[in-house]
């Protein structure tokens, strides 16, 4: 799904890879954030992705009005607030979309699939 905006000048087409990338990398720049995840819906297992996968662990899907929701899967670090760190990514994601792209972001949801505890 590319996102289109149109203005007096004519229309700007984004590529669905690069607001994957935009969100995933913005998701990454948020303190806590261990990794991007993918669900595996047949079984519940749980991949963590790289930054070369990571657009694996987003998803975006377009509004009837136009406005786009995001869908984020994440691992965060053990003994941090859950809720600041989603907090702070909603407002970095949704913020990044809008800057970079023009983009009009409706909503941000996230889905914590992992914890990560430091051994040692």
């Amino acid at each position: 799904m590319d996102t289109k905006i149109v203005n007096d000048l004519g229309t700007i087409t984004i590529a669905e890879d690069v607001m994957l990338k935009v969100a995933g990398y913005a998701t990454l720049e948020c303190y806590g954030i261990v990794a991007m995840s993918s669900k595996r819906a047949k079984d519940g297992f749980v991949e963590w992705l790289g930054r070369e996968n990571l657009t694996r662990g987003v998803a975006l899907r377009t509004t009837e009005d136009g406005q786009i929701d995001v869908d984020l899967y994440i691992v965060v670090d053990y003994g941090i607030s859950i809720y600041t760190v989603c907090t702070s990514i909603v407002e970095t994601v949704k913020y990044k979309l809008e800057s970079m792209t023009g983009a009009n972001v409706r909503r941000v949801n996230i889905s914590v699939e992992g914890i990560r505890v430091q051994q040692g």
